[in-house]
């Protein structure tokens, strides 16, 4: 007797009764139903509850459905985080669509690349992007999507570009309109973009069933609770908040909006609100400590923070715990929907000294509490490496929490999952207790005389230096060692340093051959997320002219 005859298969079908597929839509259904009256979202002087957030979210899927958008349809955002954006997060799937929210910081043959290859079909549009938005549409070579103008009162400026605008679809839309479940969970259910910087990016598709588990994850990983107060200081259109809009909801938590990162403002929300989570880049809390209105001692209000991108300098985790942020380091990229690896906290670390504790919480560390897997393997032989937090290989993810594919890309999507996982090009270790732990990039990585240099590695040194507020280091080409570090320094306001000083620290706590040979000093170029653009400094001392020794 084979599998599909044993007898636990025979007469034990799935049925509706037993068998609904997984979908982040219904954490929202249930809150509204439970949690009626509790506050879902704060913005300026806006309030809104669960109830008010689940009907005014049908109402814009019943505006979308009324315009025939529906499954297999996209429809795209550009918006800052406010409400109407984590809103679009369970509309625009409850009508059957996909969402695409785009990076505000693209420029217009970006967005309008964007816009033809996903085929939107709608577009929401904040007034501060009016003028870029119009732009791209111009420059498109497909359909131009339908404009939605989303007006917001805390924006002075801007204009109108669309047919119609946000509350007036609401109005138009209706309340009790019924959600339509995805026909299969692994049904699409975003559409996000990565910030590749050559060529044209990829546009990663997720589904129902990886949101759903991936926001569940945050949870446990974050340690959310029920009702949490979440600040987003995260772009939403990053990675989908890293599926925040979505776990919010299944934690009835507060959705505490933000327009943009300042610290006064976030300092003012955390204490006026009661915030209690927060997530965000290292650059993004680095600013924090070091912003004048940082609170201090008895001001302090206890938050807990994710933080992810670049591995966190110890300066930065030190510095977090001193203006009351306990931060747990979660690892990610598109492909997984934003995080989906965590340095798990072990009992007896909260005992350990600032310093030793901060080295052990930088770590990338181990699979999210719903992912099967994240390790490092030789790309090679597709073999993990031993546990010795030496043999360098590359870090890979297998589970539900990994993207379908990329859009209209089936050679990429291939090369990405070949040998049965995703593949991330970042090259890391795994330790003693089976944590992974990055070194770099592949293609950061600096081979000097023969010897790898991890450029995470000095610019963790860097950021110890008390003028120093962000650092970078890259590849310089040299005549006698094929590629040297190259160090890229933003100061602390007020704070003074020369080359000669930084290279000296340098010197005093790592090996020669690791010291930059170089220090650039200036304003150092950031994504709209909060990450160093590299290839900008790569280009600007001409890395790529680097040859091996």
């Amino acid at each position: 007797m084979n599998a599909s005859q044993s007898q636990y298969t025979i007469g034990l079908d799935k049925t509706p009764a037993n068998f609904v597929a997984l979908t982040p839509l219904s954490f929202l259904a249930r809150t509204a139903s439970i949690y009626p009256d509790h506050i879902s979202t704060v913005y300026e002087g806006r309030v809104f509850t669960w109830s008010e957030t689940h009907a005014r979210c049908r109402r814009f899927a019943s505006f979308l459905s009324r315009r025939n958008i529906g499954y297999g349809d996209t429809v795209a955002a550009m918006l800052p985080n406010i409400p109407a954006m984590n809103e679009a997060h369970f509309a625009v799937p409850m009508a059957g669509a996909v969402l695409n929210a785009l990076n505000i910081r693209l420029d217009a043959p970006s967005i309008a690349f964007q816009l033809d290859h996903g085929g939107a079909k709608l577009i929401l549009v904040d007034p501060e992007f009016a003028g870029v938005i119009a732009e791209a549409l111009t420059l498109m070579k497909g359909p131009k999507p339908f404009v939605v103008d989303v007006d917001d009162e805390a924006f002075a400026g801007g204009e109108r570009i669309g047919k119609i605008e946000y509350e007036d679809a609401l109005a138009q839309g209706d309340p009790a309109f019924t959600a339509l479940p995805p026909h299969d969970e692994w049904d699409a259910i975003a559409l996000g973009y990565t910030s590749g910087t050559t060529g044209n990016p990829k546009g990663v598709v997720t589904h129902h069933r990886g949101a759903y588990l991936n926001a569940v994850s945050n949870i446990l990983a974050g340690n959310l609770g029920q009702h949490p107060v979440y600040l987003w200081t995260l772009p939403m259109f990053h990675c989908n908040g890293w599926c925040f809009p979505w776990t919010i909801a299944a934690a009835a938590g507060i959705n505490v909006c933000l327009r943009k990162v300042d610290p006064a403002k976030i300092f003012e929300l955390i204490m006026r609100r009661g915030v209690t989570h927060m997530c965000g880049a290292p650059i993004v809390y680095n600013t924090l400590i070091n912003a004048p209105s940082a609170p201090k001692g008895a001001a302090v209000r206890p938050v807990a923070g994710l933080i992810a991108g670049a591995a966190p300098p110890v300066a930065v985790i030190e510095g977090a715990e001193r203006i009351g942020i306990k931060l747990t380091h979660v690892y990610g990229l598109t492909e997984v929907y934003g995080p989906a690896s965590v340095c798990a906290e072990q009992p007896g670390w909260d005992e350990l000294p600032a310093h030793q504790r901060a080295e052990l919480k930088r770590r990338q560390g181990v699979p999210y509490p719903l992912q099967e897997a994240v390790t490092v393997i030789d790309p090679v032989t597709m073999r993990e490496v031993p546990c010795d937090g030496e043999t360098i290989g590359e870090v890979m993810f297998r589970g539900n929490i990994v993207m379908k594919g990329y859009l209209k890309n089936e050679k990429a999507t291939q090369e990405a999952f070949a040998g049965g996982w995703f593949h991330t090009g970042d090259l890391g270790v795994r330790d003693e207790h089976g944590y992974v732990i990055i070194k770099d990039r592949s293609k950061d990585i600096i081979i000097s005389g023969g010897e790898n240099i991890s450029s995470v590695e000095v610019e963790d040194v860097l950021y110890k230096h008390p003028a120093v507020l962000f650092a970078a280091v890259v590849a310089k080409p040299d005549a006698k060692w094929g590629e040297v570090p190259c160090a890229f320094v933003e100061l602390k306001q007020g704070a003074q340093a020369t080359e000669a000083e930084i290279i000296a620290f340098c010197r005093s706590h790592m090996s020669g051959f690791k010291t930059p040979k170089a220090v650039v000093f200036g304003s150092i170029p950031k994504t709209s997320t909060g990450k160093i653009q590299k290839f900008v400094l790569r280009d600007q001392v001409h890395s790529v002219d680097a040859i091996s020794a």
